[in-house]
């Protein structure tokens, strides 16, 4: 059974940092796409940043270019995202999702809040 397990939301001040992490079981993943959403109260699902696992190659939404960072640690099998210089605008339910193009599957996790006070 795979599962995604997303943690380290939390509230934090702007400005401030946070490190989500999203733990991956069931299968193995060197052929999938990691990659992170959110969706924000009355607001559509966004993408925020991607990586091929096997290539390590990094995708970011230009809203958190240059702010946020996606990276694994294989031994582990979990993704993380860093987040750095948070902005009220970056308050949501942060979600991780694994994507095997060729076969058309798609595992989410349940989701972590982020809360960004002002």
């Amino acid at each position: 059974q795979v599962r995604l397990v997303e943690s380290g939301g939390g509230t934090v001040q702007a400005g401030g940092s946070l490190r989500l992490s999203c733990a991956a079981s069931g299968r193995t993943f060197s052929d999938y796409n990691m990659g992170w959403f959110r969706q924000a109260p009355g607001k559509e699902r966004e993408f925020v940043a991607a990586m091929k696992w096997s290539l390590g190659t990094t995708y970011y939404a230009d809203s958190v270019k240059g702010r946020f960072t996606i990276s694994r640690d294989n031994a582990k099998n979990t993704v993380y995202l860093q987040m750095n210089n948070l902005k009220p605008e970056d308050t949501a339910i942060y979600y991780c999702r694994a994507d095997r193009s060729i076969t058309f599957t798609t595992y989410w996790g349940q989701g972590t809040q982020v809360t960004v006070s002002s």
